[in-house]
């Protein structure tokens, strides 16, 4: 899949214009543009999580809206509104930002609940459902959605239906030195977003979607990757474990790593280094664990440890 990879090395150093490093993540942020998943960024303040997000866009050339989440917005702020039109005498929809091919939803714990599920159908059904009038979203279609971690006062948690619908919960973590430093030397005399230009098109990340169905996923990998998922469930420190759909989005965001690595078939490391992103924020922790100081990370990190790898014939 020369396509998907050389697509992929494009938007990295494109993006590298603005953000320093960071290929992990930025290879993240493929993975989820070509399943047609959606990324949840935690971290603290100031780690660059709103940059990225309007680099990646800017680097697509799709539309771009952003919502800054706050508790007294309303599910109508993010999906739209009938009003009527005096001069027409008629009602008339009027769009929400959610109405955008990328949409970044800014500290998405501080809505409530009713406006953080106004986000459900439309992550998972690509479409919106106003007034009893279904309206199809445009493709392709990305929510970015960030949170802080450390503030808890006046926030709602994600509830676990939500956070299902997140192909990935991925942190950016603080530079390295020498990183910082470059970061200041680049944002010195001018911003690097007013050069930045699309180096690829809505119609070939839809291309790209279709093309990473046909990467082979190998009996015996596949059979891994469904006895790394099932393990969650009957782990003795988890009470929810990861749910067919957090195995449906690991096998299709393993393709598409392997696409971007440019090889047309999976292999268990592709499982391997996803693992975390994809299944960590999907589990719950017993009580009794999270007293003990071990998290959904840690439990990942021990079914990798635990399930036996398939070997080459």
């Amino acid at each position: 899949m020369n396509s998907i990879a050389s697509a992929a090395r494009t938007l990295r150093e494109n993006i590298q214009k603005v953000i320093v490093g960071k290929d992990e993540i930025i290879d993240l942020t493929m993975v989820a543009l070509l399943t047609g998943g959606h990324l949840l960024l935690e971290d603290v303040p100031g780690t660059g999580k709103t940059t990225m997000a309007k680099a990646i866009a800017a680097s697509l050339g799709c539309s771009f809206k952003r919502i800054q989440f706050t508790p007294d917005l309303l599910p109508s702020d993010v999906t739209g509104i009938y009003y009527y039109n005096q001069k027409r005498q008629e009602f008339e929809f009027r769009p929400g930002p959610i109405f955008a091919q990328i949409l970044l939803a800014d500290e998405i714990n501080r809505a409530t609940p009713r406006t953080q599920s106004s986000l459900l159908e439309a992550m998972q059904e690509r479409q919106v459902t106003v007034d009893v009038e279904t309206h199809i979203l445009s493709r392709p279609f990305l929510v970015m959605a960030t949170q802080n971690p450390i503030e808890l006062e006046g926030t709602f948690p994600l509830p676990e239906a939500q956070l299902d619908r997140f192909l990935m919960k991925i942190a950016l973590g603080y530079p390295e030195e020498e990183e910082e430093n470059a970061i200041l030397l680049r944002f010195e005399q001018h911003d690097p977003f007013e050069s930045l230009e699309p180096v690829i098109s809505p119609e070939e990340i839809i291309t790209l979607q279709k093309d990473i169905r046909s990467i082979r996923v190998e009996e015996s990998v596949r059979h891994y990757l469904v006895h790394v998922c099932r393990a969650t469930r009957t782990h003795q420190d988890i009470s929810l474990g990861a749910s067919p759909r957090a195995t449906m989005a690991l096998y299709h965001a393993s393709q598409a790593l392997a696409a971007i690595r440019g090889r047309e078939f999976v292999i268990p490391d592709d499982i391997k280094d996803l693992a975390l992103p994809v299944l960590m924020h999907r589990l719950v922790v017993n009580p009794q664990t999270r007293l003990r100081g071990r998290s959904p990370q840690d439990v990942v990190q021990d079914v990798i440890q635990t399930i036996a790898v398939p070997l080459e014939n």
